[in-house]
Parts: C-alpha cells; structure tokens; sequence
C-alpha cells in the first residue's frame, strides 16, 4: 500500500509487464571469481537441506527463461492495473459505513529525494525546498484530520505507523515533531504501537534522530541498499560508505526500538565479493533487522531506459547471480543468528522485530494512506489517492479527500490476497484463512498449491503451508498462477 524504498506491500504507479527484450544480452551472466562461486554454492546447499527441499533449483525451467528486466513484484493484490477511478464510490461507502473490528494502521507518504536513485520505481521529487516540504506537511496533516472525521474511523486507534517515502528524514527536527505530532493528533495511535519512519544515510542526522525518538518513533528504517562506494556510485545513490557507517552508528545511540536496514542484490556493478564483504560490514554493525532485496529493473526506471539504450554505467548481473546473492545473504544471516521471517527480511530477535505494519496488512488490517499517491486498505476495498503531489495539494486545500483509484473486493477476493501475501511471510494457516472469510483457499486455487507442492515449492502441515528456501527465493513469480481468474493480467 505504499510508496517507499523499503518494500513491504509496495508502491506502483501502474503494474509494470515484464518485457523480453534483446537488451538481455548486456547483462552478465556472472562477474564472479571462481572463489566466490564457491562460497554462493555452499550457502545454497546449506539453506536447501535446512528445508528438506534439495534440487528444487534444478526443477524449475523457467529459470533459465528469467526475464533481466521488468518487475515481478507482488505488492498488492489484485494488480494495480485492475484498479480505476470508476471503483472509487465503494471506497467512500466504506468510509461513511460503521467501524470494523480490524486492526488498524497508517502510512503516509513524504516524496521528495535529494536525487532519484537509477533503478527506482516510487514516486519522488528531487531536491524540494524547505517551504515546499513545510507545504507537504500542512497538506499531509489537513488529509489527516479530514478522513478522521470519517465513521469508518471513529473510535479506533492505530496500531501501526509508517513513515515512508521517498525521504522523510530529509525534514528538519522541527518539520519531523510537527508531522508526528500533528498525525497523532488527528488520528491517535495506541501505547505500544509501532511507529516506523524511513531515512537514508546522508539525512539520519543525530539531530534528526533524536527528534523521531522524542516523538514516539520505534523502528527505523535506513535504504543502504550497497556498501561499496563504486557500487553505489554506479547506481546514483549519492551516499557513501563512511555516510552508512557514520547513520549507523548515529541510529544505534539513537535508542530505536528496532533498526532496519535495506540491501539491494544484483546492483549495476556489483560482484559476488563486493556484496559479500558489504553484507560482513554490516553485519559487524549488527542491525536488529536486515532486508535484501534483488534488483528489479521496471520500465519506468531510469535503470530500465539505460539499459535500452546500451548506456549502463556497468556490468549488471544477470537474474540467476541476483537470486543467488539473496540466497547467500540469508544463509549468513541464519549462520550469524539472524532469523529469517519473510522472502526478504531476517531479524535478531523474533518477537521484537515483528514489523507489524507488513504482518498485519497481511493478516487483513486496515490501512489509512496519507499523501500523494498513498496506497490504502480499508473494509476490503484497495485505494491509491492522487498521485501528483501539486494535484494532491489542490485537492486538499479545497476540503476533499484526493481520490485516485480504487478496488473493491469480495470474500473470495479477500481470501486470496491474504493467501498470496502470506506466502511472502512464509506461511499461511489455510484452515483459519478458510474460516475467517467462509471461503477454502484450497477451492479456490487447488491445482496450484497442489503443483508447488510437487515441485517442492511448499508443504502442508496440519493445515498450514509453509513455504522452503527455494520457494521464497522465487515467491514473487510463483504467486501469480495463484490468482483468481478475475485478476489475472492479460500478459499473465
């Protein structure tokens, strides 16, 4: 549901198809040393016996049909492309109607970036003013206050916060106190609720920090995405090593609850011993939460139209290394006593570092999106508000909420979301899915868990599907031959 650079129920301004093109040919099929080779393998055959789903890699021919670009990305469900502005009435329905007894949470939504990094696909303007920032978050707090008058929300406190972006760490401490403060004002959120907030290297200023802390942040969450500085140049990330290890150290004095960081496999220019040698420093610095993620390249991508070109900066690994790269770092995540809670996320501790924003809108939670082009989820229906920042404002200033798009979905859709975003958890208890919505997940995609199940993608115990090593690997491309009929994409 959101627009930021720690992907969790994700952002896209429109589904992007994946594409087949002659500019695979530019990507390498590895620019590793034979070394290297050897220590990716083992950490593969580690994870694999680990889930008892050894040679699972080998089963699975589309591998080597693994288009280089597009994004594969399961954020939402159904595809954004299946939303539209003519859905939005039942998004109002559901905000005039009666309370829910759903957990309740919020993101919002801060777009502005020192600069756009090449292969992002969110919604972000570079370099803002301060009054043009001060601007946003007198709209964003105005929104605030006019979807709290709603009866949908009457009474109810969150239990999540999420600050995203873009760069929310680029307001001053003062513009930070102000959001926090002014969102809680509006629409309370209860003791003990999680309350995350995005940064990248360069803005976690000290200052910064100690103003989210003072105004109830828990969890921070910092893009580090590389930590070689050639790496990162290569891909116009404007940080660098030093900048990461100075944020770190600044995060961990800060007292957060929790501290995340992100990691982008397969970046132009990177090998297997510059990602490997990054993962180790920062591992030393011994973060509660570590997100991998390997590199997708969308069509509306700086990254994407380089390529077409035959003007990358660098060597891009090719699909397969990516992969491997993400199986690798989690093999050393386990091996360094991190526990892996998701396709892409691995914690210290279990029960501190749950991230409920991701848990819960998994789980069916409500969530209120906040700014432009701000994903929601609300009484089963999907909305994304206007997604022009300027627009956006208009609308604010005039007393509306900014519409976008919307999707309304019935029990069996509400099933299936909830299905196929918990198979990114890892699990999914099919029998408690199939009595909260009065709906078997097993009658509606039967032949499909079935034949992952063969294929030694999954297993059922006792009612519960648990996804293996292999499977998380590739989620992601497996989840669509899941969905319903309805919301299947044409080039699906």
């Amino acid at each position: 549901m959101r627009s930021g650079c720690e992907r969790n129920e994700g952002e896209g301004n429109a589904a992007v198809q994946r594409v087949d093109s002659d500019v695979r040919g530019e990507v390498l099929e590895d620019a590793d040393n034979a070394r290297a080779s050897d220590v990716r393998g083992g950490g593969e055959r580690l994870q694999a016996t680990r889930d008892g789903d050894e040679g699972a890699e080998e089963r699975h021919e589309d591998d080597a049909r693994e288009p280089a670009v597009g994004s594969p990305f399961v954020s939402a469900y159904p595809p954004f492309s299946l939303w539209s502005p003519e859905h939005t009435p039942a998004f109002e329905r559901v905000l005039a109607s009666a309370p829910s007894g759903a957990r309740l949470g919020l993101y919002a939504h801060v777009p502005f970036c020192e600069e756009r990094c090449a292969y992002c696909v969110y919604l972000s303007r570079r370099s803002p003013r301060p009054d043009a920032l001060a601007a946003y978050v007198d709209g964003l707090l105005a929104e605030a206050r006019l979807i709290a008058r709603s009866p949908f929300l009457a009474g109810r406190e969150l239990a999540f916060v999420y600050i995203g972006g873009g760069t929310p760490s680029l307001l001053a401490p003062d513009g930070i106190a102000r959001l926090l403060d002014g969102l809680r004002s509006a629409l309370p959120w209860s003791t003990g609720a999680e309350v995350s907030f995005e940064c990248a290297p360069r803005s976690a200023t000290p200052e910064r920090l100690r103003a989210m802390r003072a105004a109830g942040v828990t969890r921070s969450s910092m893009g580090i995405q590389a930590l070689d500085d050639e790496v990162l140049r290569l891909n116009a990330r404007i940080h660098t090593v030093d900048d990461c290890m100075r944020a770190l150290d600044a995060l961990g004095e800060a007292g957060f609850e929790v501290v995340n960081t992100d990691l982008i496999a397969g970046l132009v220019g990177e090998t297997e011993r510059t990602f490997t040698r990054g993962l180790g420093r920062l591992l030393e610095r011994g973060p509660d939460s570590v997100t991998v993620y390997p590199l997708e390249i969308p069509e509306n991508t700086p990254l994407f139209r380089a390529l077409g070109r035959d003007a990358l900066a660098g060597p891009l690994p090719a699909p397969a290394a990516r992969r491997r790269r993400v199986a690798l770092a989690f093999s050393t995540l386990e091996d360094s006593g991190y526990t892996r809670i998701s396709a892409y996320a691995a914690v210290r501790d279990p029960e501190r570092g749950r991230f409920g924003y991701q848990r819960d809108q998994y789980h069916g939670a409500d969530v209120i999106g906040l700014g432009a082009s701000a994903f929601a989820y609300l009484g089963g229906v999907h909305h994304q508000n206007i997604i022009a920042p300027a627009r956006y404002l208009e609308r604010i200033a005039a007393g509306d909420l900014p519409l976008g798009r919307s999707y309304a979905l019935d029990a069996r859709g509400r099933c299936m979301r909830e299905l196929v975003l918990q198979l990114k958890l890892g699990r999914c208890d099919l029998d408690a899915l199939a009595q909260r919505h009065g709906v078997d997940p097993r009658d509606l995609a039967g032949a499909p868990i079935a034949s992952g199940e063969r294929t030694g993608w999954w297993r059922i115990e006792k009612g519960v599907l648990l996804v293996g090593a292999q499977g998380l690997a590739r989620i992601d491309r497996l989840l669509p031959d899941l969905y319903l009929p309805e919301h299947r994409e044409p080039a699906h």
